[in-house]
């Protein structure tokens, strides 16, 4: 009936039995039938996996991207260019925390801007205390 749907016939029967109907069309009963699509669906003959990766990549090359074409999106958004290097060297831990890279300095590093956004916020909506939600697994179990 549908090949797409996993349900055998007995499962469709049984199933239309505990809802109280008797054909799935009656299911649809409330649409209009000048809306009904009342026609297969135009689909493509399925594909193997590799041919939907191929059909999709093969698709968005017909995408265009800034580096392909003057972007004038502004607000700081502008064409640049940021030397390989450099996700190399901020992602050293010396340059994204103040401490060294053991675990007690990097937890106080995050304490710290924890501290930092609720006692921003709590300047700016003038309430008296601001939650910068849990800060770990056993916080938040408890």
């Amino acid at each position: 009936m549908y090949p797409y749907i996993q349900n055998t016939q007995e499962d469709i029967k049984r199933m239309l039995e505990t809802i109280g109907i008797d054909s799935v069309d009656q299911l649809f009963s409330d649409i209009p039938e000048d809306i009904r699509l009342n026609r297969d669906l135009d689909l493509k003959p399925s594909m193997s996996e590799m041919e939907v990766r191929k059909y999709l990549t093969d698709m968005s090359k017909k995408n265009l991207t800034t580096s392909d074409l003057t972007c004038f999106l502004g607000a700081g958004a502008y064409d640049h260019y940021i030397p390989s290097v450099v996700k190399h060297i901020t992602s050293r831990s010396e340059f994204y925390t103040s401490y060294t890279p053991y675990q007690p300095e990097v937890s106080q590093g995050t304490l710290q801007y924890i501290f930092e956004y609720q006692t921003l916020i709590c300047k700016l909506t003038g309430m008296d205390v601001s939650n910068a939600s849990l800060y770990d697994g056993g916080t938040a179990i408890a």
